[in-house]
């Protein structure tokens, strides 16, 4: 099928084609809506079937994050775990998002739509902090609105652009799929260079749980900053001895600790990227014994639990 039958399409189905798209990217599969917004945008025969789409786009990203919100409320933060090991690039999904997202409250939902991963982990963070459903429904339409409602006002807008757009994609099809895999492949590199440099950034040197147990049983000096977020720390208590903190007021968690005392990281996040984001931020402030914990809470705890 061209372009100019999948234009067709899309002008005779347009209501069902982007409650599709939409819902299944905000499920969280790779597949783009902003395009297919646009598109529709600037195929719209009338505003009354412009605010139809719109409408459409809508509850479609709400039935989504709604989805995500109970599947937040009823397993917790393992759901965000889970989402954060999907990603190509740990480092880029840790618990500073929960953290971010408490800080901002609803407001996190209205704009999560524009901020690229924050988007799907948002709601799933929502239910497991036990926000509100009428709150987070009403925050979530409004980014929901907010967001398909500024693509398909510029298909509108730009509607004669984009059909001229159209027009030379469908007459060169070839040099355009060639485009495409290009920018796909650009992206693809982009997000391996990612891991390749936190590759490069875990290769500082961690401390076992074992070790851990063994320096606080021997009354060691050290400071266990516990960087999981608040809705772990509420599901699965606190670490007794632990320095709650953030990623973003790390130095002020560290307070006036010496700076050639141990200083242990530790997260809940795949990797343990958080950690040793944490340990690298710390060395870089002089602090000169940072170790991330190997194995993250998971591996303390199973250690804890072995050595009552």
């Amino acid at each position: 099928m061209d372009l100019s039958q999948i234009s067709e399409s899309l002008q005779r189905d347009a209501v069902w084609v982007v409650f599709l798209n939409v819902l299944l990217q905000q499920a969280g599969l790779p597949v783009p809506a902003v395009p297919t917004l646009l598109l529709a945008g600037s195929l719209a025969a009338s505003p009354s079937q412009l605010a139809n789409i719109l409408a459409a786009a809508i509850v479609a990203s709400v039935l989504a994050d709604w989805m995500w919100y109970l599947a937040g409320r009823a397993f917790g933060y393992r759901v965000l775990a889970g989402l954060c090991r999907l990603s190509i690039n740990p480092g880029s999904c840790v618990n500073q998002t929960e953290a971010r997202f408490i800080r901002w409250g609803l407001g996190s939902l209205v704009v999560a739509k524009f901020i690229p991963g924050f988007s799907t982990v948002a709601p799933p963070i929502a239910g497991a902090l036990r926000m509100g459903l009428p709150g987070f429904l009403l925050a979530a339409a409004a980014g929901a609105a907010l967001w398909a409602g500024a693509a398909l006002a510029a298909g509108w807008l730009l509607r004669q652009e984009v059909h001229s757009l159209v027009g030379v994609l469908d007459r060169q099809s070839g040099g355009a799929l060639l485009v495409l895999l290009g920018i796909v492949a650009i992206w693809l590199g982009w997000k391996l260079w990612q891991k390749y440099r936190f590759r490069k950034l875990a290769a500082v040197p961690h401390i076992t749980p074992d070790e851990l147990l063994a320096a606080q049983a021997a009354q060691r000096p050290l400071l266990l900053l516990d960087l999981r977020g608040p809705a772990m720390v509420a599901e699965n208590g606190a670490i007794v001895g632990a320095t709650l903190a953030e990623h973003d007021r790390l130095l002020d968690a560290v307070g006036d600790w010496p700076k050639d005392q141990l200083i242990v990281t530790l997260c809940a996040c795949p990797e343990d990227a958080g950690a040793i984001q944490a340990a690298r931020r710390l060395l870089d402030a002089d602090y000169q014994t940072v170790r991330p914990l190997k194995g993250g809470y998971e591996a303390w705890l199973a250690t804890a639990n072995a050595n009552p």
